[in-house]
This record gives C-alpha cells, structure tokens and sequence, in this order.
C-alpha cells in the first residue's frame, strides 16, 4: 500500500486510521461522558445523540457513494461509544 504524500515531511500510511478523525471521535467522545458526569445529560439522552449520529452517518453514506465497509467501520466505532453509555444503564 503507498503513502499519501502531503509534503516533503510528513508522510501518512493509508493503513493506519486517519489521526484527525481518531481525535474528533476522541473529542466527541470525552464530552459525551463529560456531560453525563456533569449530569447535563443521562446516559440515555447520550445514546440517543449516538443513535442519531448512527443514522445520520448512514444517510451521509449512501448519499456520498461510501462503501459500505467505511460506512460499517463508522458504525461499530459509534456502537461501542454506544455500549459504554449502555453500561451505565445497568
């Protein structure tokens, strides 16, 4: 697999996962928890933001002509974020 080259230094290996996106998602994440803990938000107004991400990342999707493995991997990384709102459910 080649790199994409930006510049003369700074060189990105297509096989790793794009290290804007990992901080957005990071971010996103963080502040999620952040105004659960603060109680701003439940858990279950925290998952139905998540569900509507999910959603509106599907439309986004099938609208752009994403594959659909791009479209998945998107999802099941939404879906664990999911999961640990989940878990405070219990």
């Amino acid at each position: 697999m080649s790199p994409i080259i930006y510049d003369d230094e700074d060189i990105a290996d297509r096989s790793e996962p794009d290290a804007h996106g990992q901080a957005a998602l990071l971010l996103a994440e963080s502040i999620l928890h952040a105004l659960v803990e603060t109680q701003a938000l439940s858990p279950a107004e925290a998952i139905s933001v998540i569900d509507t991400t999910c959603n509106v990342k599907v439309e986004v999707a099938e609208r752009a002509g994403e594959s659909s493995k791009r479209m998945n991997e998107s999802l099941s990384l939404l879906r664990r974020i999911s999961n640990s709102f989940k878990a405070d459910l219990d």
